[in-house]
């Protein structure tokens, strides 16, 4: 009875190895018949896919899954400064109605034992006066701490980089030129501010309309792309139309950024003449910033 258990089980278990290598006999059965049977000339010689293999299911990326994104966004979220000053401030406003709390209950029990209301040991009265002291004096610090975090001001947040076109697009160049422009532009004009050379008002007129035609010419670089997309999925008799609107786009988007870099140019000259000759950059300060400002509004008019 033991032998034929033991056979049975032997049986079984080169049966099951037979069934495991199955994908494997298909395959060399496939091979060889390729090698008898080749394919034809222009043919290329194709593997199928064997139908007695399973396909291995490939292991999404935890960045896809929506339980990991969305867990990794709360921890960004939760990681800001604004997040934590408001953390922080929470604490304090907790840690200070807790002072404030023990501070009365422990001037109610000395005054209590004080006025015979309660018996208490003058250990007892002398401890309850010192216990009021200290809580006191920690809801003062506490509050001072609430104070100081409510004048706290965030860090402005840093700019996110602009998505420029594609690199096979006419208005890529531009574009990075503009991002160029607005970088110098920004520091020239923090200059201009911080030595008090150009009035404020000229000062924030032109940041304003170098922001404003920024806009305009971004603007203007999508309508570029969008003519080009239509352009490339376009009949061939019709390209040609397309490709001078693409043209005539990019030339007004090229006249747009000397433009710009003429308000560049002029807070430059602005920053280097110092005390001498500033009447002079001022006047050409606002005179690209009047120009500038015509380009915004034409600009817009058009789109």
């Amino acid at each position: 009875m033991g032998s034929g258990r033991r056979d049975f089980d032997e049986l079984a278990a080169k049966l099951e190895k037979h069934i495991d290598r199955l994908p494997d006999y298909a395959q060399r059965a496939q091979e060889k018949l390729q090698r008898y049977f080749p394919p034809e000339q222009g043919q290329r010689a194709t593997v199928r896919p064997n139908p007695l293999r399973r396909p291995v299911a490939q292991a999404a990326p935890f960045a896809s899954v929506p339980v990991f994104a969305e867990a990794r966004a709360k921890w960004a979220q939760w990681n800001t400064p604004a997040a934590k000053l408001e953390r922080r401030k929470r604490r304090a406003s907790r840690a200070l109605t807790l002072w404030i709390l023990l501070t009365i209950l422990c001037g109610l029990y000395a005054v209590a034992a004080g006025t015979g209301l309660i018996v208490a040991t003058s250990s007892a009265q002398y401890g309850s006066v010192a216990a009021a002291l200290v809580t006191a004096t920690l809801g003062v610090r506490s509050g001072l701490r609430l104070r100081q975090l409510n004048r706290t001001e965030l860090p402005p947040e840093a700019a996110r980089p602009r998505r420029l076109p594609p690199v096979k697009s006419v208005a890529r160049a531009p574009m990075e030129r503009l991002a160029e422009c607005e970088e110098s532009l920004a520091e020239l004009l923090r200059q201009l501010s911080a030595s008090s050379l150009v009035a404020g008002e000229s000062v924030e007129d032109a940041r304003k309309t170098a922001g404003e035609a920024a806009a305009a010419l971004r603007a203007l670089a999508d309508r570029v792309q969008a003519v080009e997309r239509a352009r490339d999925s376009a009949p061939a008799a019709d390209r040609k139309a397309l490709d001078s609107a693409v043209k005539n786009l990019a030339d007004q988007l090229n006249e747009g950024l000397d433009d710009y870099s003429g308000l560049v140019a002029a807070a430059g000259r602005a920053v280097a003449a110092g005390g001498h000759g500033m009447q002079q950059s001022k006047e050409a300060l606002t005179d690209a910033t009047d120009r500038l400002a015509g380009l915004a509004i034409a600009l817009r008019e058009v789109s």
